[in-house]
């Protein structure tokens, strides 16, 4: 699984007039730990704190020449200022891609580029090989989670207490979050379980998230 280039990703999901798409150098670490600190501060409790941390970037992320590395995150610019931002984690053995954290400066929400990210997502997915692409949604909010069903995700369940926030200063509180995934892969490619290899349980729950299948 090969990251498609800033070249191939601005084809893939033009933005609106004035928007770009860029890789991430070293030096645009500091104005982006800081714009995320700015736009997203509950962000500093939980899984998401490696966003704040330089040595994240530095070690895990595709960066300059370093591009053989399982996340990339892609920068949203509008003009020369930096005004969101998209990572996903490629998990090679699975053939999966996991969108990590997006942000996107409060003034520039309207412009539809948290959908467009979204969309990205997906066909970087298609591009790569992937047969599936997975994210978590916050519950203190419906916006993400109407977004999500919108571009066709499907809701597989909850995950109680897997991150942590602030949700006030000082407070942090574990979060549920609801997990939402799309299959990227055709319907043949899949090994479909049978009922009798199931619990009443896992049937029930099953029946219920695949209903359409």
């Amino acid at each position: 699984m090969r990251w498609p280039t800033i070249e191939q990703i601005s084809a893939m999901t033009p933005l609106p007039t004035g928007y770009r798409f860029a890789p991430l150098h070293t030096a645009d670490i500091a104005p982006l730990v800081t714009a995320i600190r700015d736009w997203f501060p509950s962000v500093a409790a939980g899984v998401g704190s490696c966003y704040l941390a330089d040595s994240f970037y530095t070690e895990k992320v595709v960066l300059d020449d370093q591009t053989d590395r399982d996340v990339i995150a892609l920068l949203i610019k509008h003009g020369d200022d930096l005004v969101g931002m998209g990572s996903w984690e490629r998990e090679c053995a699975a053939m999966t891609l996991y969108a990590r954290l997006g942000v996107i400066a409060p003034a520039h929400r309207g412009a539809r580029l948290a959908v467009l990210a979204m969309e990205l997502g997906e066909k970087m997915g298609r591009a790569m090989g992937a047969g599936f692409i997975y994210t978590m949604a916050t519950m203190k909010m419906p916006q993400m989670q109407r977004a999500l069903e919108h571009a066709g995700y499907q809701l597989i369940g909850f995950v109680p207490g897997y991150d942590r926030e602030e949700v006030s200063p000082g407070v942090i509180k574990r979060v549920i979050e609801a997990v939402y995934a799309k299959r990227l892969a055709p319907a043949d490619a899949f090994l479909w379980p049978e009922a009798q290899n199931m619990t009443p349980a896992t049937k029930r729950l099953y029946d219920i998230i695949f209903s359409s299948d």
